[in-house]
């Protein structure tokens, strides 16, 4: 899986694969939640979404388990941005 640390996250479209609950105590400014149970059914809309996709959650084991699905579906530019927390401080 490549890296995003060459990605602009402030181009990047920032997805939070964590539960909504989750997601409501902190989150990425302008993230999207999409938790990890909807993400195959939605693979036509992350195909549609601006690229690139950075997935996060709260470790990085779920935006992984995402990514790799997602990819192994035809989703293209996709990365996995490991806990949330990570992706504010490089943005």
């Amino acid at each position: 899986m490549m890296s995003y640390e060459n990605i602009n996250l402030k181009e990047a479209t920032i997805i939070d694969v964590r539960e909504p609950g989750e997601f409501a105590m902190g989150c990425v400014e302008g993230s999207t939640n999409i938790p990890l149970g909807q993400v195959p059914l939605k693979v036509e809309e992350f195909k549609n979404m601006k690229k690139p996709l950075v997935l996060c959650c709260a470790s990085g084991n779920r935006s992984g388990q995402a990514v790799q699905f997602l990819a192994a579906n035809g989703v293209e530019d996709i990365y996995n941005g490991g806990g949330w927390h990570e992706v504010v401080s490089k943005m």
